[in-house]
């Protein structure tokens, strides 16, 4: 069973919260998925990529 969990920073600015992504450990991965949707599948980033992701999204750099 995966244990998905809901990112703390999910919900800013105006959306009153209905802007959630949920983030798992699988495997070797790090899954993110769309907490109002989570039957729609996921997106897994091996844990360096996910790492640079973070990094790139903090510095609102999404340019990479």
């Amino acid at each position: 069973m995966i244990n998905w969990r809901k990112s703390s920073y999910s919900g800013g600015g105006g959306s009153g919260g209905q802007e959630c992504v949920e983030v798992a450990r699988i495997s070797r991965t790090v899954g993110m998925r769309d907490s109002k949707s989570p039957t729609t599948g996921h997106l897994s980033l091996e844990t360096a990529s996910f790492a640079v992701l973070l990094s790139c999204l903090k510095r609102e750099d999404v340019t990479g």
